[in-house]
């Protein structure tokens, strides 16, 4: 039986924009929908592991940011807080969970999960479901935990990324539970990137202390406030003196980022 928090959902929002993980259940505001705006070429990346696919599911849909028009989409969301903020003109959302999914063997052409299978109760049975009602293609975007420290906020938040790692099943596990034929492709983060998980701002680290950024990835959620505000000013601190520049300034002028992000495309 799968565990369900007090608005029915089965994790923290985190899902719809790319969540290197939103902030936790009930609390999905403004600042979650301003800074996590679907980047067209991740867009790009999920559309073409998909294919051909007619008929896609979608599961831990969120509020549908990077759901393709192209598609005929069914999309499965345990969260109300989530669920009430889709857009109008995107299909309602199923109220369900990965590990049981309310469809036929077979049913679906393909099927995606982006940044959702890391606050499922258990990610081997919600995979193996998105198997059984897939035919072709299943896609999960997700992070690879052993690389989520090499980003330079490590240096500057470690917990929060500690955080991440510890949330975020290995790539081995994940296709273990897939199955079939798995292929994994790193997924290049750009500098300009609409998408504001932790990783967007490579090259823009001022933006993180927007503490509207920081509420919109829900990593920054684990840390108390005292974390926070150290954090905050040891960043200050160092793009002050210099100091970040002098280090990662590099990363200011790199077109794209290869960082943690990775795609999985599993076929049967």
């Amino acid at each position: 039986m799968v565990m369900r928090t007090y608005d029915g959902s089965a994790g923290d929002v985190d899902h719809a924009g790319v969540d290197h993980a939103g902030v936790g259940h009930g609390g999905v505001g403004p600042a979650y929908t301003a800074f996590r705006r679907p980047d067209e070429r991740i867009a790009h990346v999920i559309a073409q592991a998909l294919g051909g696919a007619r008929t896609v599911l979608n599961v831990g849909a969120g509020t549908g940011s990077y759901e393709i028009a192209a598609h005929a989409i069914t999309a499965v969301e345990p969260s109300l807080a989530m669920r009430a903020r889709r857009p109008a003109r995107l299909a309602t959302a199923i109220d369900a969970v990965a590990e049981d999914l309310p469809f036929a063997d077979g049913q679906f052409d393909a099927a995606m999960t982006l940044f959702s299978v890391h606050q499922w109760s258990d990610v081997e049975a919600g995979l193996r479901e998105m198997r059984r009602v897939t035919r072709g293609p299943v896609a999960v975007l997700t992070c690879d935990p052993a690389r989520v420290r090499d980003f330079w906020l490590y240096e500057y938040a470690p917990d929060v990324l500690e955080a991440e790692a510890r949330r975020y099943p290995s790539l081995d596990r994940l296709t273990t539970a897939l199955g079939g034929t798995t292929a994994v492709e790193p997924v290049p983060v750009p500098l300009d990137c609409t998408d504001g998980f932790n990783e967007a701002y490579y090259g823009r680290p001022e933006l993180l202390l927007n503490p509207a950024v920081r509420q919109a990835c829900s990593a920054w959620s684990f840390i108390d406030d005292r974390a926070r505000q150290d954090f905050d000013t040891s960043l200050r601190r160092a793009l002050g003196s210099g100091a970040w520049d002098e280090a990662f300034g590099h990363l200011r002028n790199r077109p794209t980022y290869d960082g943690s992000l990775v795609l999985l495309r599993a076929t049967p």
